[in-house]
């Protein structure tokens, strides 16, 4: 096994190679236009690089499947521009961009997913296909076989070892971390007929209609305020100082342990949904749109624009868009997204829908029946019933649409009978 040092500096020229590949490749499609002969494809490429690692010495030390690998990974992503909703490829930064993707070497037999062999329809032989090869070393720790590495060592997240035929490795905020292509199986439903509905919040991450409340954790108000001392030091830094650059990278680890622990709860809050519920519903919220910033234009700037960045980031703390994603990956066809509307101002008890009735962000007290719970519990149990995206009441024949009894503009839902 090659010295840990050594595999670094190893790794990082691995990156370094893929950026310099992908560089390339988006420098020649963003030259490219309509009307002229069409840009390059895969195989050309791989033409391309072959000459370009005879003539570059730096290039040609490097491994040539991490390079051809990084040109595969801009075919696809150039291929699925559109349907990704990521957009066309676009370049790759020094200290941001950072990783590089391997593919297996061993030679193991494929199988399909009832369990039967792979057969080639031609030959009729079993399709042999590429595997990773990763060893374990005790419960927590295993090693993988990374070209011109030798076996590097990981830490474990799960219980068996992956079974991948590709893994990538990326350095993030000084951190290594290594993602097997595995998909996980699916949860399986418990059988118990249970369904759930989830009203996600700020001040409460996920109200659940049991009547749990789940909070997606925080930094501390320690670590908070070591973020905004990093910040003013860093400001206080010369320009383009190695001091500056530190403070930085000290708020930059901090904000990626929020992001982890973020994380691990969505993906825990996630396996316990699927666990435990037949069908979990989610309030429907466009998250983008809910985030997306007030600073206008130059012709036409935003108002209370501050705020709203605030308000942006306490929602994107909060992991609504993991959660709902982690959840839908374990349990396919089990989940399910209930129109947001009228959740918040309808009563679960009698089905009358009044602004008046939310009495404050906890408060819920319907003033046509009198009951009275938690105002997020209230909502998760609408969405639990799909009661959501209900129309607006029409107007009666009093003026503004309101009852004669209370004078009230209000809509009773129909009841069943």
């Amino acid at each position: 096994m090659y010295p840990m040092r050594e595999q670094e500096q190893q790794m990082l020229l691995h990156c370094a190679h893929a950026r310099y590949v992908w560089n390339l490749a988006v420098e020649q499609h963003s030259h490219w236009k309509p009307g002229r002969k069409s840009a390059p494809g895969f195989a050309e490429q791989c033409g391309q690089l072959t000459e370009a690692r005879r003539e570059n010495e730096w290039l040609g030390a490097g491994n040539a499947d991490v390079q051809q690998q990084a040109l595969k990974d801009f075919t696809k992503a150039k291929t699925a521009r559109f349907a990704s909703g990521f957009g066309e490829p676009t370049w790759r930064k020094k200290y941001v961009h950072e990783g590089f993707r391997v593919i297996g070497t061993d030679r193991v037999p494929e199988y399909g997913h009832d369990g039967t062999p792979k057969l080639n329809a031609k030959t009729g032989k079993q399709v042999m296909g590429r595997s990773v090869v990763v060893h374990r070393l005790n419960r927590r720790w295993a090693r993988v076989k990374v070209p011109g590495c030798g076996w590097v060592r990981f830490r474990l997240t799960r219980g068996e070892l992956p079974d991948a035929k590709t893994f990538r490795v990326t350095l993030r905020n000084g951190r290594w971390h290594i993602a097997f292509a595995v998909i996980p199986a699916p949860v399986g439903a418990p059988g118990t007929g249970e369904v759930i509905g989830i009203d996600r919040g700020v001040t409460i991450t996920a109200a659940l209609s049991d009547g749990r409340t789940l909070n997606c954790p925080q930094l501390t108000v320690r670590e908070r305020a070591q973020i905004r001392k990093h910040q003013r030091r860093a400001a206080r830094a010369t320009k383009g100082s190695p001091q500056k650059t530190a403070e930085y990278a000290k708020v930059a680890r901090l904000k990626a342990r929020e992001a982890d622990r973020r994380k691990d709860w969505c993906e825990k809050t996630s396996t316990m949904l699927a666990r435990t519920c037949d069908l979990v519903r989610f309030e429907k919220l466009d998250i983008k749109n809910m985030t997306r910033s007030a600073k206008g234009t130059i012709e036409e700037p935003g108002k209370r624009v501050a705020q709203k960045s605030g308000l942006n980031r306490v929602i994107l703390a909060q992991g609504w868009g993991l959660l709902r994603r982690c959840t839908g990956h374990k349990a396919p066809g089990r989940v399910e997204d209930v129109p947001a509307p009228y959740t918040s101002l309808r009563c679960s008890a009698c089905g009358w829908i009044d602004k008046r009735s939310r009495k404050s962000q906890a408060d819920f007290e319907c003033v046509s029946c009198g009951f009275s719970c938690n105002a997020d519990t209230n909502a998760a149990t609408n969405v639990a019933a799909g009661q959501g995206g209900i129309p607006r009441p029409r107007r009666s024949a009093c003026a503004g649409g309101t009852t004669m009894a209370t004078g009230r503009s209000s809509v009773r839902e129909p009841q069943p009978t």
